[in-house]
């Protein structure tokens, strides 16, 4: 079954660099979109990752969030006739503080689907108020009415299959419990990778740092391995299309970047240069940067 996936712009966050490129320009500020997917296509629609609860909540990492009306989850959803009842499946990547924050606005007949690791880890304490205690008590209630919850068992079972054309598979990176959407569109499968990359063009297109061959760069915020994460990011990339929640969608071929798309996945495509690490500047572990590139915003 072709399906079809349309970016919804959820909210937008103001975040430290390094956070999302492992060592890249420390104490520089910068701001970053973030999605969620709207499957169209099938019998019912499904949504993957709901964003923030609100933009205030993001203080409590050092961040700053911005929403507009427009960015409104309702307002997103409008875009395309739909309102929150119509949406049958709430599909979570993982559960960090901007991608769980708007499950109650569904209601309980919308089924929730997360893989049960994620919910074991977001319990663990171990990322602090990455996962607010709001969303985590919202799913237990869930957990606990009939039918309001599914949880994957991914490391075990291998991919499962949500509806025809949409399956999940276990992610392998960002958090011990992230999940990539597997999305058959007409043009290919699309792969929904959460949080696993953050910056397509600094982490695979000009990877910082790197000087292998199809070697990708870390995020800065990972609760796995480094060699997890990098392999987290190829197994993503064995797919036509690449959908990050911070990011706006890529093409790919033979692992490797060819193509940027912008608010729906097949869609409007603009081409590539992928080059090599000689030519991007990142020659023995060194990047070479305009001194102004290192200063911290509003220095």
């Amino acid at each position: 079954m072709a399906l079809e996936i349309k970016l919804l712009s959820l909210i937008d966050i103001d975040i430290e660099s390094s956070f999302l490129v492992l060592g890249r320009n420390m104490g520089v500020r910068t701001r970053i979109p973030t999605f969620g997917f709207l499957i169209l296509g099938g019998e019912e629609p499904l949504l993957v990752d709901t964003g923030a609860s609100h933009a205030d909540i993001m203080q409590r990492l050092g961040m700053t969030g911005f929403v507009t009306e427009e960015m409104e989850l309702e307002n997103q959803l409008a875009r395309y006739d739909l309102k929150p009842d119509d949406v049958r499946w709430v599909l979570h990547t993982h559960l960090h503080i901007d991608h769980a924050g708007q499950d109650n606005k569904f209601p309980i007949s919308t089924t929730v689907v997360i893989n049960r690791r994620e919910l074991e880890f977001s319990v663990s304490g171990l990322m602090g108020e990455q996962y607010p205690a709001e969303y985590v008590k919202h799913l237990i209630d869930r957990l606990h009415t009939p039918g309001a919850l599914r949880l994957l068992d991914l490391e075990l079972s291998g991919p499962e299959e949500i509806v025809p054309g949409v399956r999940c598979e276990a992610a392998g990176g960002h958090t011990e419990g992230s999940m990539n959407v597997l999305v058959e569109t007409a043009q290919g499968t699309a792969c929904i990778c959460g949080d696993v990359i953050y910056d397509i063009q600094n982490q695979i297109v000009e990877p910082l740092y790197q000087i292998q061959e199809f070697e990708p760069q870390p995020t800065g915020n990972h609760a796995t391995t480094k060699r997890a994460e990098k392999a987290a990011v190829k197994k993503a990339l064995q797919n036509t299309f690449v959908l990050p929640v911070h990011d706006y969608p890529a093409r790919v071929e033979a692992g490797r970047v060819i193509a940027r798309l912008h608010d729906e996945v097949p869609g409007r495509e603009e081409s590539v240069e992928m080059k090599l690490p000689s030519e991007t500047g990142a020659i023995a572990g060194m990047e070479f940067l305009p001194h102004d590139a290192l200063v911290p915003a509003g220095v």
